[in-house]
């Protein structure tokens, strides 16, 4: 599936191309925006690692993660989408189109990840119709767990991964 662009009133999120490596790395980068997403920044190789992935989705599985960037300025916002990472995860998620999210550390508070999420949503319930999506979120991480609960997630189970504590989330489709 070629991937769509897909926009919203203040932001456009567009497949991840060449030119959006240097926003993602230095957001990768940031301390604040990686405290709860393995509580290190990620080396440019693992940055790089990432962006490969989130466009290669989209060719083998037919969804993937979007760049998303605010449309009046072109300021990167972050990333938004979803994957079937094969998580060595209890409860198995195989096969299941898992969303997530991350954003700048400027953006964070202005709505934009509620934005984002939710025209991630809408395209995939119109494209694929999953029966359910999931998320997870370290447990700490109250803001992406008021966000997912905003949208539509609910809490399905506490378990670990790579030994921190998260929630796995997950909608059902509407």
């Amino acid at each position: 599936m070629s991937p769509p662009t897909l926009t919203t009133p203040r932001l456009t999120l567009s497949p991840p191309e060449l030119a959006d490596f240097e926003d993602s790395r230095a957001m990768w980068a940031d301390p604040v925006v990686v405290r709860h997403v393995g509580g290190r920044p990620f080396t440019d190789e693992e940055s790089w690692t990432r962006l490969m992935r989130a466009r290669g989705l989209w060719e083998l599985i037919g969804f993937g993660y979007w760049a998303v960037r605010e449309t009046s300025t072109g300021r990167y916002v972050g990333e938004v989408g979803f994957a079937d990472l094969r998580r060595d995860l209890e409860p198995s998620l195989y096969g299941l189109p898992e969303m997530g999210w991350v954003l700048a550390a400027w953006s964070h508070g202005q709505g934009f990840g509620t934005e984002a999420v939710r025209a991630g949503l809408s395209w995939i319930d119109q494209a694929l119709a999953p029966p359910v999506v999931p998320c997870i979120i370290d447990v700490e991480n109250t803001a992406s767990i008021a966000l997912a609960t905003k949208v539509g997630f609910r809490l399905k189970t506490h378990t670990h991964y790579k030994g921190s504590p998260i929630v796995v989330m997950e909608r059902h489709q509407p």
